[in-house]
């Protein structure tokens, strides 16, 4: 499974610190967690929310920029775009071009990635807002909440179980290995002394690609049509019968399937009990869990499937929809804000 200095998901849920009231693990643990190796204290993770806010207000050139941008142009392209932008702003591409000492390379790659991480959400909320909420305000970064809670508010989105989600959200989607696109982009670009900002930005042109992180989207898509096809309550032998018609048209399952894992995701078990706990009678969920039970059964009868358990976008895009974040061309943006915790640490 996928394991985070050791820790492996369930162990992070239940050891870094949770927002008051809260369940979920805050990211700010999971970013101290990568660094140091370390499970951090309380104060800790406060410390890094309250340094995180400090540093969230992007500069005006670059709101003003996505205010300027076409609404036809992808929440991808924006987000990228952005983020190159804010390559103004960099520490270590400065300190680079005065001289300084290579020991001391890592101490501005590490201000780049804290104002990167810190300022991610500000934009992300920006291009939203312009696209969905007819360019109305994010508002203003409150220190005392914590950098997913500042998140959901600039979204517009004040509901608490939503911010939850969040939290988890962005803890679990932050990294698994280095060989997937995003990951490894960021690397290869870095490994150019690329300062952060451009580094990111690469990786997320790749993460922007439909075999990576559009496939959250996908598997709505697919879910929609079955639905549409189908009607209300579908018995089982139904929804074999769809399947197996997806698989001989030459389609796969998305959803299912990875190129590294071999059994279920643990990013999807722990989406599924979120949902469990907090949404079992949504019938989008009943569906999800409904083709838990039969998509694995059909791969492995197919017999091509090296893995048919499913993955973390068979999940995710489920349970934005069922809080009104219906807008399916940005579900990538935030996966690309929580992958930059685990990319830049």
């Amino acid at each position: 499974g996928i394991r985070f200095r050791g820790y492996s998901i369930p162990e992070c849920q239940q050891l870094l610190p949770k927002a008051s009231g809260g369940e979920e693990p805050l990211p700010e643990g999971l970013f101290w967690l990568l660094i140091t190796g370390q499970v951090p204290t309380e104060e800790q993770v406060s410390w890094l929310s309250k340094e995180w806010a400090k540093r969230a207000a992007p500069p005006s050139h670059v709101v003003t920029m996505l205010d300027n941008f076409p609404t036809n142009l992808h929440p991808m392209s924006q987000f990228s775009a952005a983020i190159t932008a804010l390559n103004s702003e960099s520490s270590f591409a400065r300190a680079y071009s005065e001289g300084v000492n290579k020991a001391k390379y890592w101490e501005f790659v590490y201000e780049d990635s804290m104002d990167l991480i810190a300022k991610l959400p500000c934009v992300a909320a920006k291009i939203y807002r312009n696209l969905y909420r007819e360019g109305s305000s994010i508002g203003a970064i409150d220190s005392n909440l914590d950098w997913s809670h500042n998140f959901t508010n600039m979204l517009g989105y004040s509901e608490p179980q939503f911010t939850e989600l969040m939290r988890l959200y962005l803890t679990i989607h932050s990294d698994h290995e280095g060989g997937n696109v995003s990951a490894h982009t960021s690397h290869l670009v870095g490994s150019a002394l690329s300062d952060p900002y451009l580094s990111f930005s690469a990786a997320m042109n790749g993460l922007a690609g439909p075999l990576h992180g559009l496939a959250n989207q996908e598997v709505l898509v697919w879910l929609t049509a079955l639905q549409k096809e189908l009607g209300g309550e579908v018995s089982d032998e139904k929804m074999r019968d769809y399947i197996w018609n997806t698989l001989k048209s030459g389609r796969v399952v998305p959803g299912y399937g990875h190129a590294v894992l071999r059994k279920t995701d643990p990013r999807y078990s722990c989406q599924r009990e979120f949902a469990l706990k907090h949404l079992p009678n949504d019938p989008m969920f009943k569906l999800v869990a409904q083709l838990y039970k039969i998509v694995p059964n059909v791969l492995l009868e197919q017999g091509k499937a090296k893995n048919p358990w499913p993955n973390v976008d068979a999940h995710s895009g489920v349970l934005l929809q069922y809080y009104g974040m219906t807008e399916m061309n940005y579900y990538t943006v935030l996966f690309g804000v929580s992958r930059a915790l685990g990319v830049l640490a």
